[in-house]
């Protein structure tokens, strides 16, 4: 946890008020300020009350002591970063072992000299200050990448940094898809560049959301196109259900945008999904990399959603055998594409028998 704080907080646990007293008298003059706990029980709900910066912790307490104190500060996750020094008058190396391996940072023997203390106080919010920067800056990173990248897929690369950042790619099953808005080419020689920009940021804004509501990785923009893809990185049994209503929550978006900007009267959604074998990694180069599907999966999904008239979801014949009986659907023949061997048969979606809830 990262506090901003003009002056560091340091949690004193100790039941001896002659002890409480000396460190008040050593710490408070450097400018720290303090919080005291007078037995373990108390300490755990001050350091989730104060947050503190540091805690000087006793080992023999009333009610819970302080080794019990440290392993059930450790189990939470967001107190792991708060450093622990043990101030004890016990001289027994096993006491430090247990300390140690509970989680504790630092041990100072009582009676201690004050010169001491500060130097471990010091040190040890040093490393608090180092810990907390490099909190920040992850959280900042981690922010930065959502932006410009999935959440799933900005998680695992947080997660093994080295292993993900690797160009190159495995083999997977997916469905891909992609959504492009018919007659924004005409709006666009039509409107200027402000305009443009404006009517395309709240047509994505609103198209974007169903990717992610349907667990689906967002590959890119490519103009007024959409590109998704449902299976990675995180792999899923249903990718093609969760494509085929992705697609049919976008053109019911799309629709209710229509109903309340006059200016798209003109446009249209087009959608085309095609499931299949791709390549699923990092293309690019060490500079700058793309995580994205290649593969003739990825281009017939593009040829279908070119030829998908305005309302239009067409899908292929691996698509259809997964959702079909969750679908109405009706063959259609496109001769451009009968020399595509992927594409053995096109349908469109005419009706959706069940809208599942997102799981």
């Amino acid at each position: 946890m990262v506090n901003k704080r003009d002056q560091p907080l340091i949690l004193v646990a100790d039941d001896n008020r002659h002890n409480v007293r000396m460190l008040e008298s050593i710490l408070k003059p450097e400018g720290y300020d303090l919080v005291v706990a007078n037995d373990g029980v108390e300490a755990l709900k001050l350091v989730e009350e104060a947050s503190p910066d540091l805690i000087l912790l006793d080992v023999v307490m009333p009610k819970m002591d302080g080794l019990t104190v440290l392993k059930k500060l450790r189990e939470n996750g967001e107190n792991q970063g708060i450093p622990v020094l043990m101030v004890t008058s016990l001289d027994d190396l096993k006491i430090k072992i247990k300390g140690l391996k509970a989680g504790a940072d630092d041990f100072l023997r009582k009676p201690f000299i004050s010169v001491e203390l500060l130097a471990r106080v010091r040190s040890l919010l040093r490393i608090k200050h180092l810990n907390d920067e490099l909190q920040m800056k992850n959280i900042l990173l981690e922010r930065v990448l959502t932006r410009y990248i999935p959440e799933d897929v900005a998680s695992e690369i947080m997660r093994n940094p080295e292993q993900n950042l690797r160009l190159g790619g495995v083999t997977s099953e997916v469905s891909v898809l992609f959504a492009d808005i018919r007659g924004f080419t005409n709006f666009s020689e039509q409107h200027s560049a402000f305009q443009v920009t404006d009517m395309l940021n709240q047509i994505f804004d609103s198209l974007t959301e169903p990717v992610f509501e349907y667990n689906g990785t967002l590959d890119k923009y490519l103009g007024d196109a959409i590109m998704a893809f449902y299976g990675a990185p995180l792999p899923s049994d249903d990718y093609a259900e969760r494509a085929l209503h992705t697609a049919l929550a976008m053109q019911d978006r799309f629709t209710a945008l229509m109903d309340v900007i006059p200016d798209m009267e003109e446009l249209g959604l087009g959608v085309g999904i095609c499931t299949g074998e791709v390549i699923v990694g990092n293309i690019g180069s060490h500079r700058l990399m793309d995580y994205t599907v290649i593969g003739q999966t990825a281009n017939m999904a593009k040829r279908l959603q070119e030829h998908a008239r305005p309302g239009q979801i067409l899908i292929e014949d691996q698509t259809y055998h997964q959702v079909a009986e969750l679908i109405q659907a009706r063959p259609v023949k496109l001769p451009e594409l009968q020399h595509y061997r992927q594409l053995k048969q096109i349908y469109e979606v005419t009706l959706v028998k069940d809208q599942p809830g997102v799981s």
